[in-house]
């Protein structure tokens, strides 16, 4: 590993180069920039190298494609004292397609052997691409299902949350209806007992008896409701000992005992009524 005096002096002879006869910008000299400048230098020198390499190899393929070129020539020249020069403007045409082929497969010459297997391996490329391009249009076709059953899932749920919209809407009016009568019914009622009550202070004020207030005969009703109920059993206890055959002076007894009482029943009614009356 470098020390950190000749990272520095690595760093400062690749800015120079970087930037040649311009100033280099003003930057705060410490350990991290140091480092980091060294790292960017580094991959810098490493990509320079493989550009080289690159370039180097394209020249020497570029030299060996003149020397065949001069070997073909050379080669027509002799055998059959031919010349790309000779050409027509039709054969011309022909050769330069001939080397956009063989450019265009990457091969070294345009001899049968270089094109069949560069025209094969096209060929089996071609067919990968059509393969994957099957398959590439059947997961388009899936997906363009599932898109369409999404849009469909959509717009039924947005005309259900509509239709939900609409029936909270209506519901919402239902309830204000309601909320509204509600509160007018609790006027009215508090109007009522306002009135109740005026009126019950101004008759106690004229001398009425507290017993026909309003409330006094609520309570009076209801006892005479109460009372109805009891002479119901009465009645039907009167009812079994007429139907019963025992000694006439003992049934006579029983009959005027539960006359007697019926009739002292039947006379608090009539008296309660009465009251109620007026």
């Amino acid at each position: 590993m470098a020390a950190p005096e000749e990272k520095a002096l690595q760093v400062a002879e690749w800015l120079k180069k970087v930037f040649g006869d311009h100033p280099i910008p003003q930057y705060e000299m410490n350990s991290r920039t140091t480092e980091i400048l060294y790292h960017l230098a580094e991959r810098n020198r490493v990509r320079d190298r493989d550009i080289s390499l690159v370039i180097e190899d394209l020249k020497q393929k570029a030299s060996e494609y003149e020397s065949e070129a001069k070997r073909l020539e050379d080669f027509l020249m002799e055998s059959v004292n031919f010349s790309p020069a000779n050409l027509s403007k039709s054969g011309s045409r022909f050769l330069n397609a001939l080397v956009d082929s063989a450019i265009a497969l990457e091969i070294k010459d345009t001899s049968l052997a270089s094109f069949i297997p560069a025209v094969n391996d096209l060929t089996s490329d071609l067919f990968r691409t059509k393969s994957k391009s099957e398959e590439i249009k059947l997961e388009l076709g899936k997906l363009e299902k599932n898109l369409t059953a999404t849009l469909v899932l959509e717009k039924c749920l947005r005309d259900d949350l509509k239709k939900a919209e609409l029936q909270l809407s209506a519901e919402k009016a239902k309830v204000d209806s309601r909320l509204q009568n509600m509160d007018f019914l609790k006027a009215k009622a508090a109007e009522f007992r306002f009135g109740i009550k005026a009126a019950e202070e101004q008759l106690s004020a004229r001398g009425m008896d507290a017993s026909l207030s309003h409330r006094s005969l609520a309570a009076l009703s209801e006892k005479l409701s109460e009372l109805k109920e009891q002479t119901i059993p009465l009645k039907k206890k009167l009812e079994s000992y007429l139907d019963l055959m025992p000694s006439p002076s003992l049934a006579q007894l029983k009959i005027e005992e539960a006359k007697r009482e019926l009739d002292a029943i039947e006379a608090e009614l009539t008296k309660k009524v009465d009251m109620m009356g007026l």
